[in-house]
């Protein structure tokens, strides 16, 4: 799927007004462990029936409603039945809708947590923000002799810049026969020391001059030897902070989207190395109440605006409800009291996931168990007291 195929269907999704026929909107985590002996399939499977059993509360009360949302609920599972259907990416996103004649499919490099949606519009928010979040990197795959550098979005990966150094041909020194044991042989390795510096020095002059154009919110290294990561000597100071990762690639060999995997592998990585950081911020903001952490007590922080970080605890289910005057989250029924009838919604924590996109609040999926232990359910980092 290429970038531009991926832009056309978000802005005709985005387009996609209210109207009279239900829409489903599918977000689905396929990473490794979700893939094991077809985990996401019996998860989906939870979710589709919990959806249906949810749907008259919903404000789906029509029977035709209800048959329309069973079948693009049939379409969506059919889809996604097989290793065969599956995309490479560890996330996939779908929209459908019989009355629409809509149905979608975009694979997306990560989701939020998986998640089954009926709604009178697409959520097509997480998509915006997944395209947000990873933003613009550089990676740069190179050897000793050659560099390619590659634009990485969500969506995919394109080469921008070939760079081929001249460099002195490989192999090891040989002496002049007829001079002294040895003779040259310093001239000859300063000189394979300054072509190498020279290519490194030119690769991060191009990286400078990229971010000069646009600016890059990380990089990358790849090779197949140890000189991807000594270009990082190389880079302007403020550059340097932007590295995210080294990995191994063939610079010959890969493609661009082998370039666009391995890219969002080592985002992942890195982003899992700040959970712990994230996690100590919370437990301090807790003590100074700049923190909150439990589904009431955070849904009701974000109904005030106060949240700029919402920390989700990937595993977590919770039922709960919406105010129907406000369209406040709340976990109980009580809590509407004077702000209209509670509506039931069969994951509160979906649709807190929704709020917060909606709001533009960062949102963190805290994977690690350790890290996610201190997250019960929901959490959030304020902006405000």
């Amino acid at each position: 799927m290429t970038l531009t195929s991926v832009n056309e269907k978000l802005e005709r999704l985005a387009k996609i007004p209210a109207g009279k026929h239900p829409i489903v909107s599918c977000y689905l985590k396929l990473e490794p462990r979700d893939r094991t002996r077809g985990k996401y399939l019996i998860k989906l499977k939870n979710r589709m029936r919990k959806v249906l059993e949810s749907l008259p509360g919903l404000g789906f009360g029509a029977r035709a409603e209800q048959d329309a949302v069973a079948e693009d609920l049939d379409r969506i599972y059919t889809a996604l039945d097989g290793p065969g259907t599956l995309p490479k990416t560890q996330g996939i996103a779908l929209f459908a809708s019989k009355g629409l004649r809509l149905f979608e499919k975009i694979e997306i490099p990560t989701v939020y947590r998986s998640r089954l949606v009926v709604d009178r519009t697409p959520l097509v928010r997480e998509l915006l923000a997944v395209e947000d979040e990873v933003g613009r990197l550089l990676t740069v795959v190179t050897d000793r002799k050659s560099a390619r550098i590659f634009e990485v979005t969500a969506f995919g990966a394109e080469e921008v810049i070939d760079i081929h150094a001249v460099a002195t041909r490989g192999g090891k020194f040989h002496s002049d026969r007829h001079g002294a044991p040895g003779m040259g042989e310093h001239t000859y390795h300063n000189r394979i020391r300054t072509e190498k510096e020279r290519h490194l020095s030119t690769i991060a002059d191009a990286l400078f001059e990229l971010d000069r154009k646009q600016a890059v919110h990380g990089i990358v290294f790849a090779g197949i030897g140890t000189d991807a990561s000594t270009i990082e000597r190389f880079l302007h100071p403020y550059l340097r902070g932007r590295v995210i990762g080294t990995i191994k690639l063939n610079p010959k060999l890969s493609t661009a989207g082998d370039v666009h995997r391995a890219t969002l592998e080592a985002r992942a990585a890195h982003e899992q190395r700040s959970e712990e950081a994230m996690v100590r911020e919370l437990r301090d903001g807790l003590g100074t109440r700049w923190a909150v952490s439990g589904v009431g007590d955070t849904l009701r922080a974000l109904a005030k605006g106060q949240v700029r970080t919402l920390l989700v605890n990937p595993d977590a289910e919770v039922p709960g409800f919406r105010c129907d005057s406000s369209g406040r989250l709340v976990a109980s029924e009580r809590e509407c009291r004077g702000d209209g009838a509670p509506v039931p919604v069969p994951d509160v924590i979906d649709e807190a996931i929704e709020e917060a996109l909606r709001q533009r609040v960062a949102i963190e999926v805290v994977h690690s168990p350790a890290a996610a232990s201190a997250v019960d359910g929901l959490a959030g980092l304020f902006r405000f007291r």
